[in-house]
């Protein structure tokens, strides 16, 4: 698996429940969640990266997830291009974003915000 993440794919790895834009994405999203470990290490990259790679929206620009992107980075006080472990990254998702009731500032506006809000955080 390649460890490049898009900031914003935290969350939606943090609330996936196997729903997703088609069958080959969903099986990507629950692949690429099983292979996260703790110790596993993700660059968090400002562009697409190995979810976006199995999304049908992949090549538009996606501007509403380069803005989920830049308010995850702001709120854990990161970086495009940083390289941090995934715990560790999930860890400041939790604490900086969730924690803190943040989550719809982040995402509010996705189509998929009913699935996380629906979650225990």
């Amino acid at each position: 698996m390649s460890n490049e993440l898009r900031p914003h794919h935290a969350l939606c790895l943090r609330f996936f429940e196997g729903k997703g834009y088609s069958k080959g994405f969903t099986a990507h999203m629950a692949q690429v969640h099983g292979e996260l470990t703790e110790d596993a290490l993700v660059y968090l990259t400002a562009g697409e990266d190995v979810i976006c790679a199995f999304c049908p929206n992949s090549g538009t620009g996606c501007p509403d997830a380069a803005r989920y992107d830049r308010t995850v980075l702001e709120l854990c006080g990161l970086s495009p291009g940083e390289t941090l472990t995934w715990g560790r990254f999930s860890k400041l998702v939790r604490r900086r974003i969730l924690a803190e009731g943040k989550l719809s500032q982040v995402c509010g506006d996705c189509q998929w915000a009913h699935v996380c809000g629906s979650k225990q955080i």
